[in-house]
Order: C-alpha cells, then structure tokens, then sequence
C-alpha cells in the first residue's frame, strides 16, 4: 500500500502518531509547533525540510535564497503559534561535487534571517547524499501561545496580505524557465517572507491561527478538523493580488487555485471573533475577512458565486 493511498501526508502523520502522555506538552501533534512548558516558560518547537527539486531548484535559486528560504519557512512555523524564535539548528545533505561557494552562499542567507529576526544558529550537521536537503529545527518562546484548536462557530476566518504569489513565481518559471526573472511576481516565491510582527499583534485577539505552507484550503481545514468545527470561505472574498493574475493569465492558470491550493506564501490564517475583530482593526489593518467559522454539521465549503464547492486539498508531498 502506498502512502497517498492512506491520505498522503497527512495520513501519514496520523498514522505514525501517538498520543503524548507527558503534562509539560501543552498541545498534541497537529499544530504548527509543538508547546511545551519547561521551568516556568512556554516554548516552541518545530522542524521543517527542504528538498532540492521539490522545495528550490538550482536552475533559479542563489544559495543565500535558498538558505533564507528554509529560515522563513521555520519562523513562519513559530509565528503562526503567537511566538519568536530563540534558537535553530541546521543539518544539511550535500553533494559529493558541492562547492564550498554554495556553501558560504547558503549560510550567508541563513545568518541573514537570523539577525533580522534576533535568533541564535547553536548547531548542526553536515552529510552527503544525492540531492541537497536542507533540515531545520527551530525553538521558540511565547507568552499566549495561538493553537488550531480554538476556533469556535460564528468566528470570522481571516488571512493577511494576498495570496498565491509564491505558486504564481513557480508556474512562470516552469513555463519560462530561467527567463522567468524577468517578472517581478517570482521574487514572493524566490524570497518569500513570514509574518513574524504582524503574529505578534494578531495573536492577542485570535482565537486560532495557521501559516499558509500549502494554501489557503488545507490551512483552514486543519484549522476545522482541530477546532470541531466546520466553515465557509467566500471565493470573491480571497485576496490575490494583480501580480499573481497577470502571472496565472500568462501561464494559463487559475489565480485562485494558486490562492487555494498553491502554498509556501507564509502568511496567517486566523479566526477571531466580531468583537475582537473591531478592535484588531485599530491596531492592524494588512488582512481580509475571507470566511466564516460554522458548525461542524455544516460542513467546509468554498462559496462561489451563491454555489458550494469543494474547497480542496492543498500540496501533498505523496500525491
């Protein structure tokens, strides 16, 4: 039996799970970090892979873009908690034939993301392999940490910035190839950037919230499935910006399948309440009200045009 015939990736996950019997772990597995509380602290934990040809290519990515890349994707994790990074590690898989240039380039924008963001590289580990494989664990620190399990029916579903730039930067370069730097909407999916700051104000007013890594739809059914809850998302209402048609119209595509289905945008996904969300509003204003949290009897639909659609799955590693 092969893995996408479980549920791919995330019925793998649920496959391999256990249940974490040890009190200090606030949360189970399924959300964006593991929460643990140790010696009077709520910390963060988290780790993510990327793998050459599947996350970057080397035909239009620079070593220092890549590094930074796998940095944003970690920080991102531990925003979408209500956190700040602290400290990382890094393993990397090289090449037999890897120069030390690439190297040097791939810590230069490792290094850089961790001064913007005020974290620590403690460690690592370097091997060989076939394919370049970068993995990157992460600790964090909260104060209130922000889980998916909080959302509660009546709930608005809200995501900041726009979606689909990063989907809509690798659709032009698998249609242009190299030429594709020539467009401005290839650099959300070359250098994408996490939503540290903004967390931090989101936070105090969510009641759960998710990092958009495979798109808007997946996000907000995990979001769903932890909650026991179920939602509508308004297709008129998802924020794509005109980068990211005109790029879907050059390659033939549909913006809003980038939006829905695309990932690696790194921006939030909330819920908040209408009282709450009044008040947000005085202190952050970069997000759309894009749905709308329903009982779990009511199903997750996609609204379009008065119709409900599915809203679909998201990327998977297996499908």
């Amino acid at each position: 039996m092969r893995i996408k015939d479980i549920g791919g990736e995330f019925g793998l996950i649920a496959r391999v799970a256990r249940r974490i019997k040890d009190r200090s772990v606030a949360n189970q597995i399924g959300d964006d970090t593991a929460v643990v509380n140790v010696g009077g602290k709520t910390l963060l934990f988290t780790i993510d892979t990327m793998v050459e040809d599947d996350h970057f290519s080397l035909r239009w990515s620079t070593p220092e873009q890549i590094g930074a890349k796998a940095m944003e994707s970690n920080v991102s994790d531990i925003a979408a908690n209500g956190g700040r990074p602290r400290y990382a590690l890094v393993s990397i898989c090289l090449k037999d034939d890897t120069e030390v240039e690439f190297v040097d380039g791939l810590y230069k924008g490792i290094y850089a993301v961790a001064d913007k963001y005020g974290f620590e590289i403690i460690g690592g580990n370097f091997t060989h392999g076939r394919q370049i494989v970068i993995d990157v664990a992460m600790v964090g620190e909260t104060q209130k940490p922000v889980l998916r399990s909080g959302a509660r029916a009546g709930d608005l579903i809200c995501v900041t910035g726009d979606l689909g730039k990063s989907k809509a930067g690798l659709e032009l370069f698998r249609h242009f190839g190299d030429g594709a730097k020539r467009f401005n909407a290839v650099k959300a999916h070359l250098e994408p950037k996490c939503r540290l700051e903004e967390s931090m104000i989101v936070a105090k007013f969510a009641s759960a919230m998710i990092d958009v890594s495979d798109g808007l739809a997946p996000e907000v059914g995990h979001i769903c499935e932890s909650s026991g809850v179920g939602a509508v998302v308004y297709k008129e209402k998802i924020p794509i910006s005109r980068q990211t048609l005109a790029a879907a119209e050059l390659v033939k595509k549909d913006a809003c399948d980038f939006a829905l289905h695309g990932g690696e945008d790194f921006e939030l996904v909330f819920t908040v309440s209408e009282k709450n969300l009044k008040t947000l509003k005085k202190k952050f204003r970069d997000f759309s009200v894009v749905g709308k949290i329903l009982k779990k009897s009511d199903g997750i639909y996609l609204l379009d045009k008065g119709r409900k659609k599915s809203l679909g799955r998201g990327y998977d590693h297996f499908s």
